[in-house]
């Protein structure tokens, strides 16, 4: 990589380390972090719903059984504002990556 591209991304790095979303999405992550509990249930409600989206046989009744499954869990205000800010800063990197590809010839 050469010197120009490495500090433009050093420069993007930056950004990103000082845009609210990330800012937000690090400090829920800090509280979420208090509670070893119920970050373990937030991990592995995040590795099941993955593995979901991710799977070749999705149908919708295995969707809404496990919406049902984690409702009241999705109502602790931690877990919910956690879950908001990990989404938010989810989309903010994929529209950075998005920008990036949509930019650059790969033709």
């Amino acid at each position: 990589m050469n010197a120009g591209v490495k500090e433009a991304l050093d420069g993007l790095i930056k950004a990103i380390k000082e845009d609210e979303v990330y800012k937000e999405y690090h400090a829920q992550l800090d509280l979420l972090r208090q509670n070893p509990e119920l970050k373990r249930q937030v991990d592995d409600f995040r590795k099941r719903n993955y593995e979901m989206q991710d799977s070749e046989d999705f149908d919708f009744a295995r969707l809404n059984a496990f919406q049902d499954e984690y409702k009241t869990f999705r109502e602790n205000p931690l877990v919910d504002s956690f879950l908001a800010a990990e989404l938010d800063f989810c989309r903010m990197m994929q529209n950075i990556n998005f920008d990036i590809v949509e930019a650059v010839d790969f033709d």
